[in-house]
C-alpha cells in the first residue's frame, strides 16, 4: 500500500465513522505524525491535500519543517511529544499547537516565551488517564487545577489530550477524557492513533494521531 493510499482509506475511515455517530465529517481533523519520516513522504500528503502534520521531538522538526511551512503557509503543525523546558523558545517559535501541557513550570515557561514572541499558541492538556508512572501528562485528579493556573497565565488551553496504557481498553479512557473536558468547559480532544481511532472518533474526538496506519513503519533516518 502506498501512503496515498493509506491517505485516502484513512480519510473515508474518519468520515464513514463520524457519520455513523451522527457527526460532521468536518468536525475531526487528521493530524498525520510524521516522525522519523522523510520529508519527501511529508510532502506526498502535503500534494494529497493534508495540511496538519505532528512531531514528537523538537530538534527533529526544527530539521525538517522551516522550508516545508515556508513553502507551504497554511501547513499547521502540533507538538506532541514531551516538552522540555528548554526546548520551549524553538518549540513556540515553529510549533502552531502545543499538545502535552502536563505541568505548571511548563506552563509557567510556555506563557513568558508566547509573550516575547508575541504568540497565542492553541495548547492541550495532557492527562496522564492511566496513571502510568513512565509516561508524561498530568494525574487526572489534578486536571482541572492545572486548567485553570495555565488560564490564569493567559494560556489558550482549547482540550485535552491522552494516550491510553497499551493494555487497556481505550474507549474507557477516551469516554474519561471528554468526561474531563466537559466539566472543564473544553471542546477540543486529541485521542485516538493508528489502532483506535475508529473508537476515539465514536467518543468524541476532534484530532485523531495518526501515523504508522498512514507512513507504514519508520525508517529512522530523514
Amino acid at each position: 500500500m502506498t501512503i496515498l493510499n493509506n491517505f485516502n482509506d484513512i480519510q473515508s475511515e474518519i468520515e464513514k465513522t463520524a457519520i455513523h455517530c451522527g457527526r460532521s465529517i468536518n468536525d475531526v481533523t487528521l493530524v498525520a505524525v510524521s516522525k522519523m519520516h522523510k520529508t519527501e513522504e511529508i510532502l506526498t500528503l502535503i500534494s494529497a491535500g493534508q495540511r496538519v502534520f505532528a512531531e514528537n521531538r523538537v530538534q527533529e522538526a526544527l530539521q525538517k519543517y522551516p522550508p516545508l511551512k515556508e513553502r507551504f503557509p497554511d501547513v499547521k503543525l502540533h507538538l506532541i511529544g514531551s516538552l522540555q523546558t528548554n526546548k520551549v523558545k524553538d518549540a513556540v517559535r515553529l510549533f502552531d499547537v502545543i499538545e502535552t501541557v502536563d505541568r505548571f513550570e511548563l506552563a509557567q515557561k510556555l506563557a513568558e516565551e508566547m509573550k516575547k514572541q508575541n504568540k497565542n499558541i492553541p495548547c492541550f492538556i495532557q492527562v496522564n488517564t492511566g496513571e502510568e508512572p513512565q509516561k508524561g501528562g498530568c494525574a487526572p485528579h489534578e486536571t482541572s487545577l492545572l486548567i485553570n493556573r495555565c488560564r490564569h497565565l493567559g494560556l489558550n488551553i482549547i482540550g485535552l489530550m491522552c494516550i491510553p496504557p497499551v493494555d487497556d481498553e481505550p474507549s474507557a479512557h477516551f469516554a474519561f477524557l471528554k468526561k474531563l473536558a466537559i466539566q472543564n468547559g473544553l471542546k477540543e480532544l486529541s485521542m485516538g492513533m493508528s489502532d483506535d481511532f475508529t473508537l476515539a472518533i465514536q467518543q468524541g474526538a476532534t484530532f485523531v494521531r495518526i501515523g504508522t496506519a498512514l507512513f507504514g513503519q519508520r525508517s529512522y533516518s530523514n
